[in-house]
């Protein structure tokens, strides 16, 4: 008899879920999301400030100067009839440009 119930009890993959078991489940997984967000949040208020090549001039610019580089002359920002945004993925700086810029 003992080694049937080790062999086919109702214990590991057979044994039934406990009632509680779903919102056990989904209060965990939301505290862990919770968590995650407050732990994204602290992260971004320490963070410095993007760096200043991250705006839509500087990656304009960059669009230029690839195009007189003759980079990527097939499939790039220099082939025949190019539409793709290039390098620009930012919007546009607010305010005027810092005092350190190189222009």
């Amino acid at each position: 008899m003992p080694a049937w119930w080790i062999a086919f009890g109702p214990h590991g993959p057979r044994a039934e879920p406990h009632p509680d078991e779903p919102w056990w489940l989904f209060t965990r997984t939301l505290g862990a999301m919770v968590l995650t967000l407050v732990i994204f949040i602290i992260i971004r208020q320490f963070a410095r400030e993007p760096p200043r090549t991250m705006n839509k001039e500087w990656q304009e610019a960059t669009n230029e100067y690839l195009k007189s580089q003759n980079t990527e002359p097939i499939t790039g920002v220099s082939s025949e009839g190019y539409k793709g945004r290039g390098m620009v993925q930012s919007r546009p700086r607010k305010g005027p440009p810092p005092d350190n810029e190189v222009e």
